[in-house]
């Protein structure tokens, strides 16, 4: 079975690592997969997995640790998502004469630089570049990322994912009451914005809102919460947050520089309503008024506004939305058509 080696530029366990997990998994009847990622939490989970991983510590350790494999490997595939570690994979194919397709996702960032700006050194090569959205599409292309070397592959939820998932009943009564915010909270994710709403709007006061993540925004947000929005918790991680989304009324993603947005489709499968900005790669993944809400992006009015209809909504067009994202969840981020997606990839960019 073919090699399938996947380098991180993280070891941690966010949507980047979590999707790259989802991958390998999903291509397991195609790929014999290899993990590689600096030392960090994905690997207790590639371990729950049963997907062989390999820390590296730098990018020379991961070239000769590479190496190692390349040498007495057949014809291999690789996906990266860090610019050195795919310089790396083609010096080392080309040492070794191997022949390999080469694909490398982009996820986006805060850091435009690095997120982008150097992508478009691979211009000149046989890689393959994975765009998530067509938000991160578009920054390649502003970055002078050749546009015939850009594909973009949604993220998608795997199957068995949203089968356990728990889900929020159906809407009996009408208005939501409980929101839940899932972000890194730093500034470019724009959690600032639901207080400044809530200060455009006192009424707001009786919605339950509760923030979950951590970031360098984390203690003055929350201090600010608690001397002038008592009704906003800011929880910090929170392992379950497919249970808490099951138990809260509505999914509010603040960023309109978002990449895409993972927490936007776990909403979905639990059975919620999602109200996102009409910009960035979280945008995107909504339809006003067919599968969730739009706000106008950065302006604080706007958000109060969307809340104020959101809590008086009726039970039935809260029903219809929620109805809406499953069908979208299932034909537009399903894991059957975005992994075919992947195979196709996979087996068109040999060289």
């Amino acid at each position: 079975m073919t090699p399938l080696y996947y380098a991180l530029h993280s070891g941690n366990l966010y949507g980047t690592e979590r999707m790259a997990l989802a991958t390998l998994q999903a291509l397991r009847d195609d790929f014999a997969p290899h993990l590689f990622a600096p030392e960090g939490p994905v690997f207790a989970e590639a371990k729950r997995l049963g997907i062989p991983a390999e820390p590296f510590a730098g990018s020379l350790d991961f070239a000769r640790r590479l190496n190692r494999h390349v040498a007495a490997a057949p014809p291999f595939a690789f996906v990266a998502t860090g610019v050195a570690h795919s310089l790396a994979c083609i010096a080392v194919a080309a040492r070794h004469r191997r022949a390999h397709t080469h694909l490398h996702l982009v996820h986006g960032g805060t850091d435009e630089r690095l997120s982008y700006g150097r992508k478009r050194l691979l211009n000149r090569t046989a890689v393959r570049f994975v765009a998530v959205s067509h938000f991160v599409r578009g920054r390649l292309l502003a970055h002078g990322v050749a546009g015939s070397k850009v594909s973009v592959i949604e993220n998608f939820l795997p199957q068995a994912a949203v089968a356990a998932a728990p889900r929020r009943g159906a809407f009996a009564a009408g208005g939501i009451r409980r929101i839940a915010i899932v972000s890194r909270i730093d500034p470019i994710k724009r959690v600032d914005l639901v207080l400044d709403a809530l200060a455009c709007e006192p009424s707001l006061a009786a919605l339950a809102i509760d923030v979950y993540g951590t970031g360098s925004d984390f203690d003055a947000l929350r201090a600010r919460a608690e001397h002038h929005h008592p009704n906003v918790n800011f929880r910090g991680f929170v392992a379950d947050i497919p249970g808490m989304l099951a138990r809260s009324d509505l999914l509010v993603h603040l960023c309109p520089e978002e990449p895409f947005g993972l927490a936007v489709i776990e909403a979905m499968a639990a059975g919620i309503p999602v109200l996102v900005p009409d910009r960035g790669g979280a945008g995107s993944l909504v339809r006003d008024g067919v599968d969730g809400f739009r706000f106008r992006a950065d302006d604080a009015g706007a958000l109060a506004a969307r809340l104020m209809s959101l809590a008086t909504a009726p039970a039935a067009a809260l029903n219809a939305r929620v109805a809406g994202a499953h069908a979208t969840l299932a034909w537009r981020f399903g894991e059957a058509a975005r992994i075919a997606d992947y195979r196709r990839l996979l087996a068109g960019s040999s060289r």
